[in-house]
């Protein structure tokens, strides 16, 4: 036989309702509180931890005329605050060092040297590799509206030019991580190509 609305086992039942009630509704706040302490700001302060790093990447670049992506490989190599260095091995060698505000490439038998201050928009979409790297919000900020998702655990900065002529070329940067760890490079260009840098491993320098 069912007890009746007034036993005492009801009255323990509803007693613990409450303090149930009270204790996951604090679990949530400080779900919610935890979260919310994972800002840009952070996040930027975390990456500004790493002085140098060497890894591994692969390339792939989708481009509307052709069927296949276009893959490269090689390496990475971040030398806080501004050196920057992408050795490309496959499908054939090529280096791109950026030290400060000079760019030097050099492919076979063919070396080029340059300013980037000469080069505004290239200097830009540097600068959004770099920045993100060193944790460089200023920097970041003079070229991009910056907005973040996700957790310390996995994250995606998301980078909109500002420049009007930058953004008729390309139209949005993602940088995807873990912790203090850029996991990958995403690009969207204006004209609908795109290119995805998978940043795999550590290598040994």
């Amino acid at each position: 036989m069912m007890p009746s609305l007034d036993h005492p086992i009801f009255a323990i039942r509803w007693a613990r309702a409450p303090a149930s009630l009270a204790i996951g509704l604090l679990l949530a706040a400080m779900g919610q509180s935890a979260f919310a302490a994972w800002d840009l700001q952070q996040l930027m302060d975390t990456l500004a931890q790493n002085k140098s790093g060497h890894t591994t990447f692969v390339e792939k670049k989708y481009i509307a005329m052709l069927d296949r992506p276009v893959e490269s490989s090689g390496e990475l190599v971040y030398t806080a605050p501004d050196g920057l260095e992408k050795r490309t091995i496959k499908p054939k060698p090529e280096s791109m060092v950026i030290n400060g505000g000079e760019l030097f490439i050099e492919r076979g038998q063919q070396k080029h040297r340059l300013q980037l201050q000469a080069y505004p928009e290239l200097a830009a979409f540097i600068d959004s590799i770099r920045g993100t790297l060193a944790g460089d919000r200023k920097a970041l900020e003079r070229s991009y509206r910056l907005s973040l998702e996700g957790t310390a655990d996995r994250w995606t900065l998301q980078l909109l030019p500002l420049n009007e002529k930058m953004l008729a070329v390309i139209k949005r940067i993602s940088i995807a991580g873990v912790r203090d760890q850029v996991r990958s490079i995403e690009i969207t260009q204006a004209d609908g190509d795109s290119s995805l840098m998978t940043i795999e491993k550590s290598a040994t320098p």
